[in-house]
């Protein structure tokens, strides 16, 4: 069901989309639109640690919210085909009037769906699937559910990589871990919850991620010097959360 009230704010340079008066979905800062500003949104961005270029050649996105991701991957990762399922339809007209969501459907296309029957309904593949899907109480419903992170699975690519934000400090987060981890036969890697309380969980089903220490670190520079984004807090929460305790994250 399309929700029943979206709100536009403004602080401090920043722009917020709301679901509900006490709960921002998404945020852009005016000045620096194709950024992202929310932490868990970067973090959701880590897989162009886990991969090498040209990947990811088709990303999907369930939820589009203010627009953030697709923005980011539309202007920084140039080779990259979007579609972003959305089930309310004024959440997209939002996102292209207050939140500069680009308009050119043969890169970034929006299809207005229910996500879990997307997903079930489809066969095309793809090398990166968001899911940042909730309603205005921020519930996930049945995009957090082992039959949907199963038809996720189904739709990756050999290469493909799940990231999912998981809200961490929400009742029923171990939970969802432990689903994306039968989804995946064990596959998947819950990062260490950032400072917003967001916790992003990935999984894999393809060829193995095996990516150094020095690696992650070196691909983190070249992201944060290429256009801001910053993950290098992630490869150090990483580090100290154990993941890397032997130079090397594997998944």
């Amino acid at each position: 069901m399309p929700r029943k009230s979206i709100e536009v704010s403004e602080k401090s340079g920043v722009r917020y989309l709301h679901f509900s008066s006490d709960w921002i979905q998404g945020a852009m800062r005016i000045r620096t639109p194709n950024a992202l500003e929310l932490l868990y949104t970067r973090e959701m961005m880590a897989g162009v640690l886990l991969r090498e270029p040209p990947w990811p050649r088709e990303a999907l996105l369930i939820g589009l919210g203010a627009g953030s991701l697709a923005k980011f991957i539309y202007h920084y990762l140039p080779m990259t085909r979007i579609t972003v399922v959305e089930i309310d339809p004024q959440v997209e007209i939002v996102a292209r009037l207050h939140f500069r969501l680009p308009n050119d459907p043969l890169r970034l296309r929006v299809v207005l769906d229910d996500g879990a029957d997307f997903m079930r309904q489809g066969d095309s593949s793809f090398d990166y699937i968001l899911v940042d899907g909730f309603d205005e109480h921020a519930r996930a419903g049945v995009l957090d559910t082992r039959p949907f992170y199963q038809a996720c699975r189904a739709r990756l690519s050999a290469q493909g990589l799940l990231a999912i934000n998981l809200l961490g400090r929400e009742r029923g987060f171990e939970l969802s871990a432990e689903r994306i981890t039968q989804a995946f036969d064990g596959r998947s890697l819950v990062f260490p919850s950032c400072d917003t309380g967001n916790t992003i969980a990935f999984a894999t089903a393809g060829d193995p991620v095996d990516v150094t220490a020095d690696e992650l670190r070196q691909r983190a520079e070249q992201w944060r010097d290429r256009c801001g984004l910053n993950l290098l807090p992630t490869v150090a929460r990483l580090s100290q959360a154990g993941y890397l305790a032997n130079g090397r994250l594997v998944l």
